[in-house]
């Protein structure tokens, strides 16, 4: 409809500095005669468009203009406050609470929205206060331009001390990241605030540096060190609630007996022969026979390194593993694999 048209003009110019009708006409599926009156309806109905001419002309919003709340309809409010009250329960910023407290009085009344929607809790089930300290000693690092050091552990079990001048912070997936320039690496990097040992606050100043844009934080290829590989797994039915959890739904199948079938590519790295072997007798390796021998060699050294201490258990003698006594009150079975 013109009037949906119009409206999605106008916001689309609040949030640029200019665009130009052909592009306007592209974003909307219409001619740029359509486009050019629909900016004559819009200047009639009071809104100030600017119009530029020349290879980088266009239009514009004049400086200042803003739109009310009449042009916002009750779920855009409530889809905002949701939105704002989200980043609240992870940041300790009273910006965000007096934000939202703000776009609540938008809604009229002071009361909560009714009917369906949506909640934002980003905070874990086993959050840590440790990571919010960390998440705003980096944001006032960032916004004070002032300069961190940590101990880092990378993907690959490597650590290394780094120094950061901070840019910004991103979660994804209920997980905080960091973009910083990286003095050792001399360009931005992300970081995982989970895998730095150390963070200390160095008062060292910096200059902002431009930082690549982030629009998303998609995954790449080119971070796996390891190629992938075809793998089927079997799960029992009584780990298939994990299962689901876990895996990605196109990946799965449910099979009659109510087992579950996961096929996917997957590196063969120490996260993934850990994840099979926290299941326990619970998976089948279907395929490759590769990754199944080496679960089976891994389990075997996991049987070998508790041998002795179940030995001396059996024979109600005290031992000694790795500096540790073991004493005859060990309740322990171990069966071969």
């Amino acid at each position: 409809m013109k009037i949906d048209r119009l409206l999605a003009m106008t916001i689309l110019l609040l949030n640029r500095e200019r665009i130009s009708a052909g592009a306007l006409a592209e974003r909307f599926e219409v001619s740029t005669k359509t486009i050019y009156r629909d900016i004559e309806t819009l200047c009639r109905a009071g809104i100030p468009i600017v119009s530029h001419q020349g290879m980088s002309g266009g239009f514009e919003l004049m400086e200042r203009y803003t739109i009310g709340r009449q042009m916002l309809s009750p779920g855009e409010i409530e889809a905002l406050r949701a939105a704002v009250k989200g980043a609240a329960s992870v940041l300790d910023d009273q910006t965000f609470a007096d934000l939202a407290d703000k776009v609540q009085a938008l809604l009229g009344g002071g009361t909560e929205a009714r009917g369906p929607g949506v909640i934002f809790d980003l905070n874990a089930w086993s959050g840590h206060a440790s990571t919010r300290d960390r998440v705003e000693c980096l944001r006032q690092a960032a916004r004070e331009s002032r300069r961190v050091e940590v101990r880092y552990l990378n993907m690959n079990g490597k650590e290394s001390r780094r120094l950061l001048e901070p840019a910004m912070l991103l979660m994804k997936g209920g997980i905080w990241y960091l973009q910083a320039y990286c003095l050792l690496r001399k360009e931005f990097r992300i970081f995982r605030l989970s895998r730095m040992l150390e963070l200390r606050e160095t008062g060292e100043p910096f200059i902002p540096k431009a930082a690549p844009v982030i629009d998303t934080y998609e995954w790449s290829d080119d971070w796996d060190s390891m190629p992938r590989i075809a793998v089927s797994l079997r799960f029992c039915a009584e780990v298939r609630l994990r299962v689901t959890d876990g895996f990605e739904a196109s990946l799965m199948t449910e099979l009659e007996n109510g087992s579950v079938r996961i096929a996917g590519n997957f590196t063969m790295d120490e996260w993934f022969y850990g994840m099979l072997l926290s299941y326990g007798d619970r998976v089948t390796v279907e395929s490759p026979l590769v990754v199944a021998e080496e679960l089976v060699r891994r389990a075997r050294r996991i049987v070998d390194s508790y041998a002795g201490i179940v030995h001396a258990d059996q024979r109600g003698e005290p031992q000694k593993k790795d500096g540790l006594q073991t004493s005859s009150n060990v309740d322990m079975e171990v069966s071969a694999f």
